[in-house]
């Protein structure tokens, strides 16, 4: 069987020097003010969402497309098309629509892509990630980083080799927006005093089980990667690490141990995922914070990341408010009650009912004016280290015992997602 744990880009892409980084207007190929030329890799609904909504907010051109299943490429090339001429962009070519396990060579080999969007599923970004970049292109990649601690250290180790060359986002849209910013700067400017501990919670509705009859036990694992963790990550890394990141952030530091608990109650029969994490983290200077997560049912029970100290206590809720209470208390102006209705003068006001209203927007214009400016970002290491942080406490849950952070990166452990890739390609 064939094993992606790295794909080999440069092997099969002559015509790319490893790590061969181009000056601005030469990887662009076009005017200072000219459209960035984006491709994706990975045309399922959430870099489809992505995409359009970094077409709606920012000057780009999409015109390429790879992934490993046709039918994905099918339903996304209108949705991809009508974005463009929508603004006066001709359609993404049928020669630039890539099928199969190795889609990815002839899009990042199209000296034409300035940048690369990275949707696929979420065993496969490291390597698509090392590809992009050994092939002089920028990179946005959605979250996690990798799902096992071997592919975190990779992309903390790319993310170095092309610090100030090349702009590499990570998907955590949450610390582009405004109310969280706002939030973050007043802890970080010691609003909330010394900190004492904080409590972080993700309740989410379940992913359903797709059946898919008449397919091979590994494209029917693929389809339902959110239910494995060798595919997914699980859980703690398809959600609740959100909430994690923001706790890195307000907290300017990562998790030096954790305990856990766990388990798979209430879940589908097909796969390995757990449906509920309980995990007590200890950050520096004992620092002590909860997370409480779940994914199953028909319900969601909310978002919050709850921060206490000696002189206030800050909330961020999804929907239900960015506030904090204490000695100097302050309010973001979301509302509140996340069931409430706004009134026409509130919506006048700029009163918003969800704290993430222009999360979107902001990380979309920030990664795509890096590369207009040639001020390249590179989240590579907050990006691996909350993906590390969500792995360190599903590690701890699952070995019923305490691990450390040192002991976890020591392990340099990797999860084989044991696919053979190469059916999907057409004979």
């Amino acid at each position: 069987m064939k094993r992606m744990e790295r794909l080999t880009f440069l092997k099969s892409a002559a015509a790319v020097s490893a790590f061969t980084i181009l000056k601005p207007v030469t990887a662009f190929g076009t005017r200072a003010n000219s459209a960035i030329r984006v491709g994706i890799i990975g045309c399922g609904g959430r870099g489809t969402a992505v995409l359009s909504s970094m077409s709606q907010n920012t000057d780009i051109a999409i015109i390429a497309m790879a992934d490993l299943f046709d039918d994905k490429l099918q339903n996304a090339h209108p949705i991809f098309n009508k974005l463009n001429t929508t603004k006066g962009l001709p359609e993404v070519p049928k020669t630039n629509i890539h099928q199969g396990s190795k889609a990815y060579l002839p899009l990042l080999n199209n000296k034409d892509v300035d940048a690369v969007l990275i949707s696929s599923p979420c065993y496969s970004h490291p390597g698509y990630i090392d590809a992009a970049l050994a092939a002089g292109k920028h990179v946005y990649s959605e979250k996690p980083v990798a799902v096992d601690v071997a592919g975190c250290e990779q992309v903390v180790r790319l993310g170095e080799m092309v610090k100030g060359k090349l702009s590499l986002a990570i998907g955590f849209q949450i610390r582009f927006a405004s109310a969280y910013v706002e939030m973050v700067r007043r802890i970080h400017q010691g609003d909330l005093g010394e900190m004492i501990n904080a409590q972080l919670y993700y309740f989410s509705g379940g992913v359903p089980h797709k059946p898919y009859q008449n397919v091979s036990y590994d494209e029917a694992r693929i389809r339902n990667q959110y239910h494995f963790h060798a595919l997914s990550g699980g859980i703690l890394l398809d959600q609740g690490i959100h909430i994690l990141d923001v706790c890195n952030w307000a907290l300017q530091a990562h998790p030096v141990k954790a305990t856990g608990s766990g388990g798979k109650r209430a879940g589908v029969d097909f796969g390995d995922a757990w449906t509920n994490y309980q995990v007590l983290y200890e950050y520096p200077d004992q620092v002590n914070v909860s997370f409480h997560g779940t994914q199953f049912g028909t319900q969601s029970g909310g978002v919050c990341a709850r921060f206490i100290g000696t002189k206030g206590i800050a909330e961020a809720h999804y929907s239900g408010g960015v506030f904090i209470q204490g000695e100097k208390p302050w309010d973001s102006g979301i509302a509140r009650c996340k069931d409430a209705e706004l009134t026409a003068e509130q919506r006048a006001a700029g009163i918003f009912l969800s704290s993430l209203h222009d999360a979107d927007t902001n990380k979309d214009f920030a990664f795509i004016k890096s590369i207009e400016t040639g001020n390249f970002i590179n989240e590579a290491r907050s990006g691996a280290e909350s993906t590390l942080s969500a792995i360190l406490g599903r590690t701890a849950a699952a070995a019923g015992e305490e691990i450390t952070w040192d002991e976890m990166i020591l392990s340099n452990a990797r999860l084989d997602p044991m696919l053979n890739l190469s059916q999907f390609d057409k004979k």
